[in-house]
């Protein structure tokens, strides 16, 4: 359930395809509820207390937050407009799959699963069950909706096109899209892994299921080249945007973090006298968002180092597992690579590890500095 409702999509379950479809049908429902849910709290709850504006500006939308841009003035309107683009996308996901011969109870799990960016599947083989060219791009492009900020569908809804091309965050993502999966596709084309058309296919469901932290698999990637894993192994560490239904790090804090690092060396080496303004989306950043960024970042990393040893020492399992298993709790993903890869699940691993496991889900999902706020005692006395 802490892997459902944080839309991680790991499981301990060995042989999903046996438990009886109530079950397999109210575990894709926690995607659905985790995916929106969490998405909501960020926009509406946060704010109001833990020292809400800061953490809000960092974690969420930079379109809406960092640029001080309001989605709509009241926030009960806005819970209405976010929950009525997130149902109408899993409607029409579920529509499309049908068209294409899937059963409606398979294209409402899927769906589920998808717009949500979770990855719960009801067949052991993820996507791979069918083997399908059709289903492998509807889904395709179904996880890349779920990690654009929810804020632009508002915006087109509204006629506003031209923020698309303003939006610097969205820039980003399309750009990593286009290069994991062309570097990829490359790699998998050139060592005749697959034909061209084939490594397109497979290269981008795996790059955009793992950019979006979604965590469907068409394909064993761990019997791929090891220059193709080692950009799998990168994408973990990205997520997809601000402000949608993805977790990880997410593509703002590393544009900001870029845009902040270069302000940085032209004012030390350059212009040591004057004051250099960092633009989001053509408005200026505050220096302490830069701040918040870069801590956010390293927050990260030594939280995955410390828990890949906590793995390593409560598990007695290799280091590559141990580091995995941990990063794809932590940003949500679900497969990782060694003995947690695409064709294996958690199963295995202690009660200790999976209680350290499931709150790392916690925390990734909560977008870190609002669950480990709880740890400084000036929120209690507050």
């Amino acid at each position: 359930m802490m892997s459902g409702y944080t839309t991680s999509g790991a499981t301990i379950l060995t042989d999903i395809e046996v438990v009886p479809r109530g079950l397999i049908f109210w575990r894709s429902q926690t995607h659905f509820l985790g995916g929106m849910g969490f998405l909501t709290l960020t926009i509406i709850f946060l704010p109001h207390g833990m020292g809400g504006v800061r953490i809000f500006r960092a974690e969420s939308s930079p379109g809406q937050v960092i640029t001080r841009e309001k989605f709509i003035p009241r926030n009960r309107d806005t819970m209405v407009w976010l929950w009525g683009i997130y149902i109408g996308l899993n409607l029409l996901q579920t529509i499309l799959m049908c068209a294409g011969g899937m059963s409606l109870f398979d294209s409402l799990c899927h769906a589920f699963g998808t717009v949500s960016t979770s990855g719960y599947s009801p067949y052991n083989a993820s996507i791979g069950h069918y083997n399908n060219a059709y289903f492998d791009w509807i889904i395709i492009a179904f996880m890349f909706l779920g990690g654009v900020t929810f804020m632009l569908f508002y915006h087109l809804m509204m006629g506003s096109w031209s923020v698309i091309r303003k939006n610097t965050e969205f820039r980003w993502y399309l750009g990593f899209m286009i290069f994991f999966c062309g570097m990829i596709t490359w790699i998998l084309w050139k060592d005749n892994t697959y034909p061209f058309w084939d490594a397109l296919r497979y290269a981008t469901f795996q790059v955009t299921s793992l950019l979006t932290t979604t965590g469907f698999t068409t394909a064993d990637y761990e019997l791929w080249p090891q220059a193709s894993q080692m950009f799998l192994y990168v994408v973990c560490f990205i997520g997809a945007c601000a402000g949608s239904t993805t977790s990880g790090i997410k593509v703002v804090h590393y544009i900001l973090i870029w845009r902040f690092g270069l302000a940085t060396v032209k004012q030390i080496f350059f212009s040591p006298m004057s004051v250099i303004s960092v633009r989001l989306n053509g408005r200026p950043v505050d220096a302490q968002i830069g701040q918040l960024a870069v801590f956010y970042f390293v927050v990260n990393i030594f939280m995955i180092l410390g828990g890949g040893c906590f793995m390593v020492l409560s598990d007695n399992m290799d280091y590559t597992t141990a580091m995995s298993s941990v990063i794809a709790t932590l940003m949500n993903i679900g497969p990782g690579f060694g003995d947690v890869g695409p064709t294996e699940n958690y199963a295995f691993i202690s009660d200790t590890g999976k209680w350290f496991l499931s709150w790392l889900m916690l925390v990734g999902r909560l977008e870190m500095f609002s669950a480990l706020v709880i740890f400084y005692p000036s929120f209690w006395k507050r």
